[in-house]
């Protein structure tokens, strides 16, 4: 029950899974009985796209358990890919610097590649339109958490689903739990992609595709709401998609109670809650969701190298 990297989702078994949530939890609980798991290791960040959450997430991670973060601001400007050097090589240098490389690259396939060519731990923390495994990682930790199961609920994915790496990363995990239902919701130019909806009726996921958020939301337990995706669709896509499908005051009465909302963030239109709300109102996870990350991370730091 151990890992050798993380490239996707579908590596993660439920006895994986389960043991990284538990690991989780007890990192939370007593964080200073972990400090020096990590002692002597290095873990280097090799980001070629903007990253708030994830990169920070694990770079806390990382020094929070006792070991040492080399990174650069922007491995697309500033390492020497900029020169014409390619993804391979650069990994296989950081890799004889470091005991682990976290890379986030804007071409889908790019962390197995990578992977590939060095003997050190590679986490995917997102491939262009591909997967962000440790994004769908908390997410499925956040629902365990606050709903208190993995199974028997309903999901609404909501927003630009062709472009969301985070929601086709989770549908994988989705897949190897029973009786969860899932409802598609975004623009008609922006729908979840075959092989996915192809992944959920080989593993006996319901799914079904809307365009009305409201009459969704009083029958949901997770609402996953995604932003529009800007930069990795055309003009005229976005143009069409922005502020169709959008949380506010209003619809928000119509969610259940016990029900949460959850967002990969950075949110934008897609969210129009006030400051109020979003510290108040309980159904408003996206920030606990944001939290969940760190302590995921470090439980998977500590699997890969321990």
């Amino acid at each position: 029950m151990k890992l050798g990297n993380l490239i996707e989702s579908q590596q993660l078994t439920p006895d994986i899974l389960f043991s990284l949530f538990k690991s989780a939890d007890e990192i939370r609980a007593n964080p200073k009985l972990f400090s020096d798991v990590l002692k002597g290791k290095v873990v280097a960040t090799l980001f070629y796209e903007p990253s708030t959450r994830t990169r920070l997430s694990f770079e806390s991670a990382t020094e929070k358990l006792g070991g040492s973060i080399i990174s650069t601001e922007n491995a697309k400007e500033f390492s020497s890919s900029i020169k014409g050097e390619s993804m391979e090589d650069t990994a296989r240098i950081v890799a004889a610097y470091a005991d682990c490389i976290v890379m986030r690259h804007y071409e889908e396939g790019s962390a197995k590649k990578a992977g590939g060519v060095i003997n050190i731990p590679m986490i995917n923390a997102g491939d262009g339109k591909g997967q962000h495994p440790t994004q769908a990682l908390l997410d499925l930790y956040t629902v365990y958490r606050e709903i208190g199961r993995v199974d028997n609920f309903k999901i609404a994915f909501v927003g630009d689903l062709a472009s969301g790496r985070t929601v086709r990363s989770l549908c994988y995990l989705i897949g190897k739990f029973s009786n969860i239902e899932v409802v598609f919701v975004s623009p008609e130019n922006l729908k979840m992609k075959d092989d996915i909806k192809e992944y959920l009726e080989r593993h006996n996921v319901n799914f079904r595709e809307e365009q009305e958020l409201s009459k969704l939301l009083p029958e949901m337990d997770v609402i996953y709401m995604t932003r529009i995706q800007k930069e990795r669709i055309s003009v005229e896509d976005y143009e069409k998609a922005k502020g169709r499908f959008v949380i506010n005051k209003d619809n928000l009465n119509l969610v259940k109670k016990e029900a949460i909302i959850m967002h990969p963030l950075p949110h934008v239109e897609e969210i129009d809650l006030s400051l109020d709300i979003e510290q108040n109102d309980k159904r408003v996870a996206y920030f606990r969701q944001a939290e969940n990350g760190l302590f995921i991370r470090m439980a998977l730091l500590k699997m890969l190298l321990e």
